[in-house]
């Protein structure tokens, strides 16, 4: 570098992934991740997993207030009539059915762009009615190619169900029983909107280009196909199958922290102290390991909490991800549609995210600090 390059670097403070970094203001989602606390528009997320529901939860994120009954009521109507997808996207799924459910999704979502009447009118009324459609065909997507996957027909929605209920019902092929599709309607909400990830930043980041909504969801899905990010329920549930049993679980962390490696579900970018979401998974993981007759996951993942114990000191706490993966194990769905069911709890805060970024848009353009040669001159090929 030269001199005054280097007087330069010196001045500029390099924040890698961008972290502790404001890009922007957000009227949606409220994080402290030192006190472990997290709402929803002004709601604690533990009123709104305890009292709320996903379709409730989705109103309130997307128009700033909890609806009447008789809001819910019709914005219910809105999201059951949405519950359909185009012949040609079928076709598509059956074509690449062998592909991960991430692909799969994230293929299928782009194609849908093509059939959406609305899909160049980025005004926010257009907007949210897109990301109402998405946040049902987004589940159905992943609900057809399970079955298409596995040689059947996709399985037609039931009206009389809810969003989360439906959702199992269309994946597993069985109407779930009130505690579980209240338990996985839970976890929709907890999943629901949680700040700038990285799949939220990506959206906003297409957003920011101008770029329609099913471009902003297609790079959110592909961002939260990584395992870094939306990686963690599928490992959980990998990680609790080799622990094997209890008694085990003390010698497994170990051994990992000896090697430094990272023990699953634990820890978060944003929490030093509990993630605030874990607890209200918590209990229904225990009551239905218990009523499914397989407790012994349970009893593993609170083994695995008291051997991490003496490292919560260090800000490295249980986070949601630790129990969603047996709820998802013990309702009979496959491992690698543990990423899609995230993305199916997250269409509305990718919506509302994206609708932030394009009511107050600016193309999201940070800078690299280079760092390689210095100038040099070109010699030709015949001179090399």
């Amino acid at each position: 570098m030269t001199e005054e390059t280097v007087k330069i670097a010196e001045k500029i403070d390099i924040h890698r992934g961008l972290k502790g970094v404001y890009f922007d203001r957000s009227a949606v989602c409220y994080i402290d991740g030192r006190a472990g606390e997290l709402r929803y528009r002004g709601y604690s997320i533990h009123d709104l997993a305890q009292s709320s529901t996903f379709e409730e939860t989705c109103y309130l994120l997307i128009n700033g207030e909890l609806p009447t009954k008789a809001q819910l009521n019709q914005f219910d109507v809105e999201l059951k009539a949405a519950r359909a997808l185009p012949a040609p996207v079928l076709d598509v799924i059956k074509a690449v059915r062998t592909a991960h459910p991430m692909d799969v999704l994230r293929t299928a979502v782009s194609a849908l762009a093509a059939f959406d009447p609305e899909v160049a009118d980025n005004s926010r009324e257009a907007t949210l009615r897109k990301g109402v459609r998405l946040t049902s065909q987004v589940p159905m997507i992943v609900g057809a190619h399970a079955q298409i996957r596995a040689g059947k027909e996709p399985i037609a929605p039931d009206s009389k169900l809810g969003h989360a209920a439906n959702f199992l019902y269309m994946v597993t092929g069985k109407v779930p029983t009130a505690d579980t599709a209240k338990l996985m309607d839970t976890d929709m909400i907890l999943h629901a909107e949680h700040g700038a990830n990285a799949s939220t930043f990506a959206a906003r980041v297409v957003a920011g280009t101008e770029a329609n909504l099913h471009a902003a969801i297609t790079a959110a899905i592909a961002a939260l196909s990584g395992a870094a990010h939306g990686g963690a329920a599928e490992n959980v549930m990998h990680m609790a199958k080799e622990v094997g049993a209890p008694e085990n679980a003390a010698e497994y962390v170990k051994k990992k922290r000896a090697n430094k490696e990272a023990v699953m579900g634990f820890g978060h970018r944003v929490y030093r102290a509990e993630d605030p979401r874990a607890r209200h998974m918590k209990a229904g993981v225990e009551k239905l390991s218990r009523e499914m007759g397989q407790p012994q996951w349970y009893q593993i993942l609170e083994a695995l909490v008291q051997a991490m114990k003496p490292y919560s000191r260090l800000g490295v706490n249980v986070n949601v991800d630790f129990y969603a993966g047996v709820v998802y194990y013990l309702n009979g769905i496959p491992a690698d549609l543990f990423v899609p069911i995230f993305a199916v709890g997250r269409m509305p805060g990718w919506l509302v995210s994206v609708q932030e970024q394009l009511e107050n848009n600016i193309l999201i353009r940070p800078l690299t600090l280079y760092n390689g040669p210095e100038p040099r001159t070109y010699v030709a090929i015949d001179e090399r």
